[in-house]
């Protein structure tokens, strides 16, 4: 089974600073189909104006994953760290026991994009810890999450993992699943057709009881995609 969530048929906030699209139900959008998904509670597309952001504020007993697609993001937490995150990397938060933090646009003119991923740990109280990366340029599949931290990836409290595939345009990959899990896919941009189904830049698919997926690229293209434990 797939199921289709277009990009247009997210919940949508103009906050004036931010201009935010969620997939799941968050803040003030509320829809009882789309809660979440398996371990997956928000994907958050976020746009944020030159020199705002977030000012500081708690999460707990969840796994915070941050995907910058354009500008930098300046990170300040109640752990110490004090970073910048440029376009194309990826920071994992463990929020765990508590943590505080503030999410700005580092640029005083330029726009900050990015998607930020809540992910349900697999146990509570986990103490707070943080990594941030920045994957190798490469074709094809790339591991960003597994819950061993394996060949590179970083690591994520949960039964899951999360890989990013780069497809060029006419590429066909072709990838085998568990019938039993769940996957989730989140198109980052261009255009491609899986398992016959066409999605586009921000259009997500939801798949279950299959065992094989084909990805067929009509553009250059990226996905991002999540293999998640059965409800």
């Amino acid at each position: 089974m797939i199921y289709l969530r277009k990009a247009e048929q997210r919940g949508h906030a103009n906050h004036g600073w931010l201009d935010s699209w969620h997939t799941f139900s968050f803040a003030d959008y509320y829809d009882p189909d789309f809660m979440g998904f398996s371990a997956l509670r928000v994907i958050n597309e976020d746009v944020i104006d030159a020199g705002k952001g977030f000012g500081t504020h708690p999460h707990k007993d969840m796994e915070i994953l941050t995907y910058v697609l354009s500008g930098t993001v300046e990170h300040q937490d109640s752990m110490g760290n004090q970073e910048q995150i440029p376009a194309g990397e990826f920071q994992i938060m463990s929020a765990g026991t508590g943590v505080r933090h503030s999410e700005y646009n580092a640029s005083n003119s330029e726009p900050l994009h990015l998607y930020q991923i809540w992910i349900i740990p697999e146990k509570n109280g986990i103490t707070p810890r943080y990594e941030q990366r920045r994957f190798a340029d490469i074709e094809g599949r790339q591991l960003i999450l597994t819950p061993e931290g394996r060949d590179g990836s970083l690591k994520v409290y949960q039964d899951m993992t999360l890989s990013r595939w780069v497809l060029k345009p006419q590429e066909q990959a072709d990838v085998e699943v568990d019938a039993a899990r769940r996957i989730w896919i989140q198109v980052v941009k261009g255009k491609v057709n899986i398992n016959g189904q066409p999605v586009s830049t921000s259009d997500a698919l939801a798949v279950w009881d299959e065992s094989h997926l084909t990805l067929q690229a009509d553009s250059e293209a990226e996905i991002l995609m999540f293999d998640l434990p059965p409800v």
